[in-house]
């Protein structure tokens, strides 16, 4: 199994690694014992968040395949968990079957957009723009859902409002629940986090991941090889998509509200940005690259959020010009570099 997570990582190699692996790991399970509720729940968020980076990664760092669309089903996932749950009056076990429903739900809306855009054969940068616009579409559409009339049963959209008043997660556990808020909702996230890495670890570094490498360097020849590509990159844009839809969900229980500016323009570009910023080849990169862009995000924003996005685009300027293939894989290369010097 250890040679399955290893694979041709950039990063994500060594004994160095896993031994800075269980540190870290260790250090963000002792977190909540050393910090207050309040940034925790904090952290909770920017975990989930990384779900959606990791999905572009797969999609656009292995298969390449430029998607546009990941807040598209993040909103289509959230919407669609406050549906269920306000509708049901879900608690216990059941807001987690409104969490699937949600992700099943957006899943099945990316086979079908994934379908005709793949087996069309459109590609490149049209894939980027059909998904781009997937995206502007839907929080156009949501964003006059404010009158009475956009309902769903007791579910209502709300507009530019956003809709609101769905319950958080609960864990069934003996004769009560536990509400997923704070300290739970933290190592519920971070449980999930470490379970979707290690297991896309498992299948990029699989004969399937192989497979997606070879489409990304050339179809032609993938295809003259016998692989059926449309077929692997459908199944690719589908799980790199569902994984946008978790974090959806997850967001909208975590704070019990969805708006339709979680699916606009500047919003749709931020996976661009934390996965080019960090490195797209490379899943080890994005998490880490996606959790401390957005820690510093989320920083900013407290004293201007307009600078917080001028950042944002200016280090997705010098990514572009300076370090193509991510800072953060560059940062990586370059202590191994100075670390096999000192061993040496």
């Amino acid at each position: 199994m250890l040679n399955v997570l290893n694979g041709p990582q950039t990063l994500g190699n060594g004994r160095f690694f896993w031994t800075g692996f269980v540190l870290v790991l260790m250090f963000a399970l002792g977190y909540p014992a050393i910090s207050d509720p309040y940034d925790v729940g904090n952290i909770a968020y920017l975990l989930l968040s990384t779900l959606t980076a990791l999905g572009l990664s797969l999609m656009w760092g292995y298969a390449g395949m430029f998607s546009f669309g990941q807040t598209a089903f993040f909103g289509v996932a959230g919407y669609t968990y406050g549906v269920i749950s306000i509708n049901l009056g879900a608690s216990g076990g059941l807001t987690f079957l409104c969490l699937l429903g949600g992700v099943a739900v957006a899943a099945l809306f990316a086979a079908l957009l994934g379908y005709f855009l793949i087996y069309g054969r459109v590609s490149g940068v049209f894939f980027g723009i059909v998904t781009f616009a997937t995206t502007l579409a839907l929080a156009a559409f949501f964003g006059q859902t404010a009158g009475p009339e956009w309902a769903i049963g007791k579910a209502r959209f709300n507009g530019f409002n956003g809709m609101i008043g769905m319950p958080p997660l609960e864990l069934p556990w003996l004769d009560d629940n536990i509400v997923l808020e704070g300290i739970a909702l933290y190592y519920f996230v971070l449980c999930l986090v470490l379970v979707v890495y290690l297991g896309l670890r498992i299948l990029v570094n699989s004969r399937f991941g192989n497979v997606l490498v070879a489409i990304r360097e050339d179809p032609l020849r993938t295809e003259l090889l016998g692989y059926d590509v449309r077929k692997y990159q459908l199944i690719t844009f589908v799980v790199g998509s569902a994984l946008a839809a978790l974090s959806g969900g997850l967001y909208t229980a975590w704070g019990q509200f969805i708006p339709p500016a979680s699916m606009g323009l500047p919003a749709a570009a931020m996976p661009i940005i934390w996965v080019a910023f960090s490195g797209r080849q490379d899943l080890t990169a994005t998490l880490v690259g996606t959790f401390l862009l957005l820690l510093v995000f989320q920083t900013i924003t407290v004293y201007s959020q307009q600078y917080a996005l001028i950042l944002m685009g200016f280090l997705l300027l010098i990514t572009v010009l300076l370090v193509p293939s991510g800072f953060v894989i560059g940062v990586g290369r370059l202590l191994g570099r100075l670390g096999r010097g000192v061993t040496s």
